[in-house]
C-alpha cells in the first residue's frame, strides 16, 4: 500500500446538518476519541465562529491528546468588501487553536454573483487573502471548493481560477465539492483528473448523496488521483447525507489496496459505526455495507449451503475483517444446513444427522405456526436452542408484574406505572417506575430491578420496537408479535414475543433480550 488516501471525517460539522441530529459538547468529544482510535487523518469538529457550543468544544478538546487524527476548524472566506484581519469569523478560527483549518469558497460563478452577490474578481481575492492570512499564522489550510462540479460544468475556466487563487494563497490541499450531490461518477472522474494534472498540491473529494452516488463518486475521484476523501462516518448529513466513510474506508483499503487507516483498526469499523450511531441516537441501517447488522446475513437455502461450503461463494469478503459477523436468518423454511452452525456453536458434538437437529427444526416449525418469526430475532432462537440442549441457566426469575394506566388521558409523560418483583439467587427485588405507556414502564422497571444484581444492564436500551397483528379477523382478541431490537452500544440483538396480550408479548421479548445480554456477558 504505497499510496495513502487521507480520510477527512466531517460527522461533527457536515453531519450535524442532518435532520434530527444534534450533538452536545460531550457527544462531540466522544466521537472525536472514537475516530482518533480508528485512525482517520482529519476530524472536522465545527465552526468556532458560528455558535458558543463549538467554542466550548474547542476549549475542552485542546486538553485531550489525540494520537492519530488532526483536529480541523471549519469556516468561510472573509466577507466581501472588508479586510481579512477585520473579519470576526476568520479570526474566530484562530481561537480554536487547531493545527488545521478548512476554508470554503465559491467555485460556481452563479453562486458568486447571485447568492453572495459580489464580483468574480472579489471572490478570488476573498479566497486568496483568507488562506494567506491563515498560512502566515502557521496553519495547514484545506480549501473546500464549494459547488466545484456544478461550477465546472457551467464555467470551467472560472472554477479553475478559484483553485488557482487558493494555491496562490498557499492552500495545502484542494477539495472538490459536489455540494448539490448531482454529479455522476464519469463527470467526477474527468474533472478530478484534470485538476490533479493541473496542480501540484494534494487534491481531495467531498460528495453529497442526493443521487445515491456519493460513495461511487468518491471512489472515482480516488481513481483519478484524489488523495483525500471527505465524508461522514455513517453517511449522515444535510438532505440525503454525505459520502459514507464506513463504506469508503474498506472499499479504498481492502478493495483498491490503498492505505487509509492502520490495518489492525479495520476490525473496529463495525463497533465504531454502532458506537457513533448510538451517540447520534439514530438507528444504524441494517443493510449498510460492511457494518450493518444484515451486511453478511443469509436466508436463502442455496446461499447458506454455499457459504458453509465456501464462504466466498456468496460473500465478497470475510465479515470479521471489519469486525462484523455472518448471520443465518431462521425461518420455517430453514433446513438442517441453516441451523447446524448455530447448534455446533453451542455443542460441537452435534451433527447434521443428530436427533437434536431434527428436534429443533420441528420446534422451530411449531413456534412459527403459533406466530413466532425468528428472521431478525436470532437471539430468541438461540435461547430456545440453549434450553433444548440443556445449555441454559436462568439469571433471574420474574415473580410478578403489574401495570397501572392513569385516567383520564392527558398525554403527559409518565402516564403508566409498572411494579415488578424479581428473584436472583434467592434475593428479591421490587421496583416501581413510571413510563410513557405500559411497555416503556415495564421495560424501565425490569431493567432497574435487575441492575441491582447486574450493573452491565445500565448500558442496555431498546433501539426499535415493532408490533404486528397476526390474525386481524379476530379484531381486539388477535395475537400480536412483538419484535424488539436492543443494544449495549457495542452489540445489537433482536428478540421476539407472541401472545394475544400485547403486554405479555412485549415482556417475553424484553426478558429474552436481557437474558441474551447476560449470557453473552458471562461467556465473555
Amino acid at each position: 500500500m504505497e499510496k495513502k488516501v487521507k480520510i477527512f471525517d466531517s460527522t461533527l460539522r457536515d453531519g450535524a446538518q442532518g435532520g434530527g441530529v444534534s450533538f452536545s459538547v460531550e457527544d462531540k468529544i466522544k466521537i472525536v476519541k472514537a475516530l482518533d482510535q480508528l485512525g482517520v487523518s482529519y476530524v472536522e469538529a465545527g465552526n468556532p465562529g458560528s455558535n458558543f457550543k463549538d467554542l466550548e468544544f474547542f476549549n475542552k478538546i485542546e486538553k485531550i491528546n489525540l494520537k492519530n487524527s488532526k483536529l480541523v476548524a471549519f469556516g468561510s472566506t472573509r466577507r466581501k468588501g472588508i479586510k481579512v484581519s477585520n473579519d470576526e469569523n476568520v479570526k474566530s478560527l484562530l481561537t480554536a487553536n487547531t493545527e488545521v483549518v478548512a476554508i470554503f469558497g465559491k467555485a460556481w460563478d452563479f453562486h458568486v454573483t447571485k447568492i453572495i452577490k459580489t464580483s468574480l474578481e472579489e471572490n478570488l481575492k476573498m479566497i486568496k487573502e483568507t488562506i494567506r492570512f491563515l498560512k502566515d499564522r502557521g496553519k495547514e489550510v484545506i480549501f473546500d471548493a464549494e459547488h466545484f462540479f456544478d461550477g465546472y460544468k457551467e464555467n470551467p475556466e472560472y472554477a479553475f481560477d478559484v483553485l488557482r487563487a487558493a494555491v496562490a494563497g498557499g492552500a495545502d490541499s484542494l477539495v472538490l465539492c459536489d455540494t448539490n450531490g448531482g454529479a455522476f461518477p464519469n463527470e467526477v472522474y474527468a474533472a478530478t483528473k484534470k485538476v490533479v494534472e493541473a496542480f501540484s498540491v494534494e487534491v481531495g473529494i467531498h460528495c453529497h448523496n442526493d443521487c445515491g452516488m456519493a460513495v461511487a463518486n468518491s471512489i472515482m475521484a480516488v481513481e483519478a488521483g484524489a488523495v483525500q476523501v471527505q465524508g461522514t462516518f455513517i453517511g449522515i448529513g444535510e438532505r440525503c447525507g454525505n459520502a459514507n466513510l464506513s463504506t469508503l474506508i474498506p472499499n479504498i483499503q481492502m478493495k483498491k489496496g490503498l492505505y487509509c487507516i492502520p490495518d489492525k483498526h479495520l476490525k473496529k469499523l463495525t463497533s465504531s459505526a454502532r458506537y457513533i450511531a448510538e451517540i447520534i441516537n439514530v438507528p444504524l441501517d441494517g443493510s449498510m455495507p460492511y457494518v450493518g447488522n444484515s451486511a453478511f446475513a443469509h436466508k436463502g437455502g442455496m446461499h447458506i449451503d454455499g457459504v458453509n461450503k465456501e464462504a466466498h461463494s456468496f460473500e465478497h469478503m470475510n465479515p470479521e475483517l471489519v469486525g462484523n459477523r455472518r448471520r443465518f436468518l431462521m425461518s420455517e423454511v430453514s433446513g438442517k444446513t441453516t441451523i447446524l452452525p448455530m447448534l455446533q456453536k453451542l455443542d460441537t458434538r452435534i451433527s447434521k444427522n443428530s436427533p437434536k437437529t431434527q428436534e429443533i427444526i420441528d420446534k422451530l416449525k411449531r413456534l412459527e405456526h403459533m406466530g413466532y418469526q425468528f428472521e431478525g430475532a436470532e437471539s430468541s432462537f438461540e435461547l430456545i436452542i440453549r434450553k433444548h440442549l440443556g445449555k441454559y441457566k436462568p439469571f433471574f426469575e420474574l415473580k410478578y408484574y403489574k401495570v397501572i394506566e392513569e385516567e383520564p388521558f392527558n398525554n403527559r409523560e409518565g402516564s403508566s406505572s409498572a411494579l415488578i418483583k424479581v428473584m436472583v439467587d434467592q434475593k428479591e427485588e421490587i421496583t416501581a417506575t413510571e413510563g410513557n405507556g405500559p411497555v416503556n414502564a415495564l421495560d424501565k422497571a425490569l431493567r432497574k430491578a435487575l441492575e441491582v444484581f447486574y450493573p452491565s444492564l445500565k448500558a442496555v436500551h431498546l433501539t426499535d420496537y415493532k408490533v404486528r397483528v397476526l390474525n386481524a379477523e379476530d379484531a381486539t382478541a388477535a395475537k400480536v408479535r412483538v419484535l424488539i431490537e436492543s443494544t449495549d452500544g457495542k452489540e445489537v440483538w433482536s428478540t421476539v414475543g407472541v401472545s394475544t396480550n400485547i403486554i405479555e408479548a412485549s415482556m417475553i421479548a424484553l426478558i429474552d433480550s436481557i437474558e441474551y445480554k447476560l449470557i453473552k456477558d458471562s461467556e465473555s
